[in-house]
């Protein structure tokens, strides 16, 4: 599915509210039900998916594998497994991830030891622009081919092994790179081993936990993951909670909007996903979790956000792994905070749509905020309430939906003349962030 370019205008702030929403379901979770579901065997069930455009992505890639699935009603699906090493490809079929690193990075894991594969993979000009060159190095240990030799970035050419073997990985921040050799060493002879410094995103192992001959993990100082190559996967039957990543951007909002409070509805509350929120509370932010509940392996419940005056922010580089996505909208919130806050280890940013480090600055320094950067540090010297009624911004067409909406954020908490290029991306992750804006009476239109 493709959704018509158009570009966002903001005029004016937002007044205060007091609502109850429910944010989109959670888009890593979804790809990983499909991707996880078509190498099981017989019939995996999903429901409550984000239907966004990377879970499209996700769904069309794997039909023209030869994987059967089928929409039972909206958000719910079926997913005919093929099994282990069952996918098949026409020689040099092309493959489209659209504007996904989630699904690049998984599907190039599955591939890889899947026998008989050679295909072309392509994505949207922001994922060509990413560097894989770390996923590209990992699968050629399992034997997997990619051509031409040299070349880091999309598109490229994918000849899987015909023998892979397990490996051993020591895993950075990226739960990408980590899913991505798990997923490789289901189909590898022998074991396949992880191991975990700092403990990154685990829904993929939480997926395959309902597998449990198939992985072992051990906790301690060092998070141990031992994956069993070649047994067979039974199906799995998964209820998609809503995306914490997305309901920050409506924390941050009603953290910085005066009398302001919203009730956030069914939210996935894994202890590596909500980095965010506890960097948050640690600042004084009146966060709570309640009516807390643990399906799946997934943990869920309700964010309670209440606006307060916030301590500038300190987040070292422990904080990345399990806010990753967040630190566009961190960014706002720093600059929105009196004081000078500090951003450590965040050298990955570099490398996601865009370069959002520095787009993050470009954009803040347009209301008058100043930072100072180095490679993995960032400094953003806040200057709390900002009235800036007679600044502009203009966000270029960067591909890259997390900025899109943090700068809508930071547009309709200063009163900024904003115009918001290529808005649509936002559709990758929140296809219902603009219908809660406008629930929530922020003021907009959209420019075609």
């Amino acid at each position: 599915m493709s959704f018509k370019k158009f570009n966002l205008i903001v005029t004016k702030k937002i007044s205060p509210f007091q609502k109850t929403i429910k944010v989109d379901s959670d888009k890593s979770i979804s790809i990983r039900s499909f991707l996880i579901g078509s190498i099981c065997q017989d019939i995996s069930s999903a429901r409550n998916i984000l239907e966004s455009e990377d879970v499209f992505s996700t769904i069309k890639c794997l039909k023209k594998l030869g994987v059967k699935i089928q929409k039972r009603r909206p958000k719910e699906y079926l997913i005919y497994g093929k099994g282990l090493g069952s996918m098949f490809a026409k020689k040099n079929m092309d493959l489209h991830l659209g504007n996904s690193g989630t699904l690049a990075r998984l599907l190039v894991g599955i591939l890889s030891t899947t026998p008989g594969i050679e295909v072309r993979l392509s994505g949207d000009s922001s994922l060509n622009k990413r560097n894989m060159k770390k996923l590209i190095n990992l699968m050629t240990e399992f034997g997997a081919f990619f051509y031409p030799k040299h070349k880091f970035h999309f598109p490229l050419k994918l000849i899987s092994s015909e023998m892979p073997i397990g490996i051993k990985y020591k895993a950075g921040v990226s739960a990408q790179l980590k899913s991505a050799v798990i997923l490789a060493g289901l189909n590898s002879y022998g074991n396949t081993e992880i191991t975990e410094i700092l403990k990154s995103r685990d829904h993929t192992e939480n997926l395959i936990l309902l597998n449990k001959k198939v992985i072992k993990i051990k906790s301690g100082k060092n998070r141990i993951i031992k994956i069993f190559g070649k047994n067979n996967l039974k199906s799995i039957n998964v209820d998609v909670p809503g995306d914490p990543s997305s309901a920050a951007f409506f924390t941050a909002l009603t953290l910085l909007n005066q009398k302001s409070f919203i009730k956030i509805k069914d939210v996935g509350l894994n202890p590596k996903r909500i980095g965010f929120y506890k960097l948050l509370k640690n600042q004084g932010a009146k966060i709570k979790f309640k009516n807390i509940k643990k399906i799946n392996n997934e943990i869920k419940g309700d964010i309670h956000v209440k606006n307060c005056k916030l301590r500038t922010i300190r987040a070292s580089k422990n904080y990345y792994v399990t806010a990753t996505d967040e630190y566009p909208i961190l960014f706002v919130i720093a600059a929105l905070t009196k004081g000078t806050s500090i951003f450590s280890g965040i050298s990955d940013l570099a490398n996601k749509e865009s370069n959002r480090i520095l787009e993050m600055q470009k954009i803040l320094k347009q209301v008058g905020v100043k930072s100072v950067s180095s490679k993995n540090k960032l400094k953003i010297f806040g200057k709390g309430i900002i009235d800036a009624k007679d600044k502009k911004i203009i966000v270029p067409n960067l591909g890259d939906h997390r900025i899109c909406m943090s700068s809508f954020i930071l547009a309709i908490l200063t009163g900024a003349k904003t115009v918001i290029k290529n808005f649509e991306t936002v559709y990758t992750s929140s296809p219902s962030f603009l219908k809660i804006m406008k629930f929530l009476g922020a003021n907009f239109e959209i420019q075609k």
